[in-house]
């Protein structure tokens, strides 16, 4: 019994493979031979030719999209002629000095001058701030007062690098030259002339030191410094009081020059305080730095408080070949960097 059972069994899984060995022998290949390999000395990949002109044309698209970025993103004067169309006359136009900047990091005591004057009287920035010298005596032939007043439209233009500067050359020439720092906040001209700031105009004005006490001398003759003294708390007050007239007329025929330094027109009030005692206004403006609507709302500004910019110094010009720079280059010598 157990056979007859197991036997249809044993019956039936031998037709199954004997059906699936019939499958098996008959299935088709799908594969087909469509070329011969050959043998060849040149490699299919990489197409050298192919990337290096791809690359070229990659790099030429980035160098232009950048330019064209860079132009869209700045905002600041490129050219002394913008500002001339503002109504404004440019009395010079300063390089940028690398030697002024690597000057300022060897000599970082505050006890060291930083004077690019008196360091590289050759510098390009020099020679064009005795150009500014020129102009400027020829626009003060009519002047009221010897008093200078050196100002600008916002911070980190070179404002005061303009003022100590060109105080020590009007020195070099001669000229009895005082400084004044009005910067009472962020005043810095003590670090270029290696001077202190523990008694200056602030001082003065709150009547806690004497005239006499206040003006430190420099290393260069005939160039006199009232530094800014210490941070009080109401700047623009403090030039508001009668002391600050009483100094400039105490101080105006001991000198020939009186240059002030004055915080930016845009920032604080005090360029328009102290505006009102000086008949010579010069305005800065940095390269690529001030824009124009900056220099006209200045103007319009110190126009309301009845204060006229005699010139524009356009300042830490750059040599570039799309602006008139070349006029500098006469005079390069090979150990400056611009």
């Amino acid at each position: 019994r157990d056979v007859q059972v197991e036997q249809p069994i044993f019956v039936q899984l031998l037709n199954k493979q004997q059906e699936l060995s019939i499958v098996k022998a008959g299935t088709i290949g799908n594969v087909r031979i469509i070329d011969d390999a050959e043998a060849t000395n040149k490699p299919i990949k990489p197409k050298k030719a192919l990337i290096v002109i791809l690359s070229i044309m990659l790099g030429l698209i980035s160098s232009v999209s950048l330019v064209l970025l860079r132009v869209f993103l700045r905002k600041g004067m490129e050219n002394h002629e913008d500002i001339e169309k503002i109504g404004l006359p440019v009395f010079s136009i300063i390089p940028y000095s690398q030697e002024q900047t690597n000057l300022a990091t060897k000599n970082s005591s505050p006890k060291k001058s930083q004077l690019l004057a008196l360091a590289n009287p050759a510098d390009l920035a020099i020679e064009a701030l005795r150009g500014l010298r020129t102009s400027l005596h020829f626009a003060m032939l009519h002047a009221k007062n010897n008093v200078i007043m050196v100002t600008g439209a916002s911070p980190n233009i070179g404002k005061s690098f303009i003022s100590v500067n060109f105080a020590n050359i009007l020195a070099m020439g001669n000229h009895k030259t005082l400084l004044i720092d009005a910067d009472m906040r962020k005043g810095l001209l003590h670090q270029y002339t290696g001077c202190h700031k523990k008694r200056g105009l602030s001082d003065y004005l709150s009547e806690q030191s004497e005239l006499t006490s206040i003006i430190q001398q420099t290393e260069c003759t005939h160039f006199d410094i009232i530094t800014c003294g210490t941070t009080p708390l109401n700047p623009a007050e403090l030039l508001m009081h009668p002391n600050f007239v009483k100094l400039l007329n105490d101080v105006k025929d001991k000198y020939d020059y009186i240059l002030i330094d004055t915080p930016p027109i845009l920032a604080v009030t005090d360029a328009a305080i102290i505006g009102q005692y000086v008949d010579t206004t010069l305005f800065v403006a940095r390269y690529r730095v001030t824009t124009q609507k900056e220099i006209e709302a200045a103007t319009q500004r110190l126009n309301q408080n009845g204060i006229s910019i005699k010139g524009v110094v356009f300042n830490a010009v750059e040599r570039r070949a799309s602006n008139t720079y070349s006029q500098y280059g006469y005079y390069n010598c090979s150990n400056h960097v611009y």
